[in-house]
């Protein structure tokens, strides 16, 4: 009976950690104000400066034409390559990740930072390959 008891217990922690990072991010997004549809990125993504927060082997792997890889990992001693003065673009795997990176991004001081509301797994437009299968 303990036993399973546990297992309850462990499961219902499980439960609250992911539920509660669900609400985290959700909140946070809506904080930080910045989420947009892939249809208004990619028709304004010109006039901005595209930054993929992926680990270099996933940006390698395929990422959104005309960005820049930055992962997140990294983003605190390479930052200062980015032009405060242009609006920043943001896309991970996921929207939490993206949250992240445009939390960090404002905490440097950018202004102008936005993220990718769905995630680069659902884009539609251009992309390309950087690693030679």
């Amino acid at each position: 009976m303990s036993i399973l008891y546990t297992i309850n217990i462990i499961l219902v922690a499980i439960l609250l950690y992911f539920g509660g990072t669900w609400v985290y991010y959700r909140l946070r997004g809506r904080q930080l104000n910045g989420a947009m549809s892939p249809e208004d990125f990619e028709s304004t993504m010109r006039k901005a400066q595209i930054i993929d927060t992926r680990e270099k082997s996933e940006f390698d792997a395929k990422h959104i034409l005309g960005a820049r890889n930055l992962p997140y990992t990294q983003m605190k001693m390479y930052a200062n390559e980015l032009r405060k003065d242009l609006p920043v673009y943001v896309y991970d795997r996921s929207v939490n990740a993206a949250i992240r990176s445009t939390g960090r991004l404002k905490k440097y001081g950018f202004t102008d930072v936005y993220w990718l509301n769905q995630g680069f797994s659902d884009w539609q437009g251009k992309t390309k390959k950087t690693t030679k299968l």
